[in-house]
């Protein structure tokens, strides 16, 4: 990715000007990601009526992401439920803010979420390999091979120990969605499962042969389906009764 010196702007998806906003998504991206690789949820989810905005990714300018995703907090043109969403790095930083208290969230959203054991363990790999690790989806395969759209090599960066241990799930009360790819070899599943089982509130969702990229894989229209059915449950409250219920039609 080309060196940018300045935080890149906030990508915003609006929902449609004749449907009135049913609450807000805050993506954070992962390691050496643009965020205008997040267009196609942000504007998948925008069209269902949320407004979705996307930062800059926090291993490069931490303090400054902290601070934006402050000022969306506390702007009262976006709507509530205000939901934190994060994939890779992302996914463990939103993690830390809410666990931690420095956001108030209704909800996390984590996608590919990095566990200590595994990012100790990874090694770089080409670029070519690198993309086959991200995901199967050949549009999102062009898309980060853009220019200026991702940094090569950035996913095998380590993360802060700190952002390991400020992320702990079992501080978080929210409810937590997690979305997984079952072939994620960043952080394979296995590895994820009891972190999110610590979470007072959590449901993992795997992706069938799913890579890391959780949200632009070859899934991204499950994964997006499944963010919806998640953030309209969340609007109901959490004492409200289901609004699908699956039947059984033989006994």
């Amino acid at each position: 990715m080309t060196s940018v010196s300045t935080v890149p702007d906030v990508i915003a998806w609006d929902n449609p000007p004749h449907l009135g906003p049913r609450g807000t998504v805050v993506v954070v991206p992962g390691r050496g990601e643009d965020p205008r690789l997040y267009e196609r949820f942000g504007s998948r989810i925008g069209a269902d009526a949320y407004r979705v905005r996307a930062v800059a990714d926090p291993t490069r300018w931490e303090d400054d992401v902290t601070g934006l995703i402050r000022r969306l907090r506390a702007d009262g043109e976006l709507p509530r439920p205000f939901v934190l969403a994060g994939s890779d790095a992302g996914a463990l930083f939103a993690a830390g803010l809410a666990a931690s208290g420095e956001v108030a969230v209704d909800a996390l959203l984590l996608a590919g979420l990095p566990t200590r054991e595994a990012d100790a363990a990874a090694a770089a790999r080409p670029w070519e390999d690198e993309l086959g690790t991200r995901t199967a989806c050949p549009t999102h395969r062009g898309r980060l091979e853009t220019a200026g759209r991702v940094e090569h090599g950035a996913l095998y960066t380590p993360l802060p120990p700190r952002w390991f241990e400020r992320a702990d799930l079992a501080a978080v009360t929210v409810p937590v969605l997690a979305l997984h790819g079952a072939a994620d070899e960043i952080s394979p599943l296995d590895r994820v499962r009891p972190v999110y089982a610590a979470a007072p509130a959590a449901e993992l969702v795997s992706l069938a042969d799913g890579r890391h990229d959780a949200l632009n894989d070859i899934s991204h229209r499950t994964s997006a389906a499944t963010v919806l059915l998640f953030l309209e449950r969340l609007r109901a409250g959490a004492d409200a009764p289901a609004i699908a219920v699956r039947e059984e039609l033989h006994p």
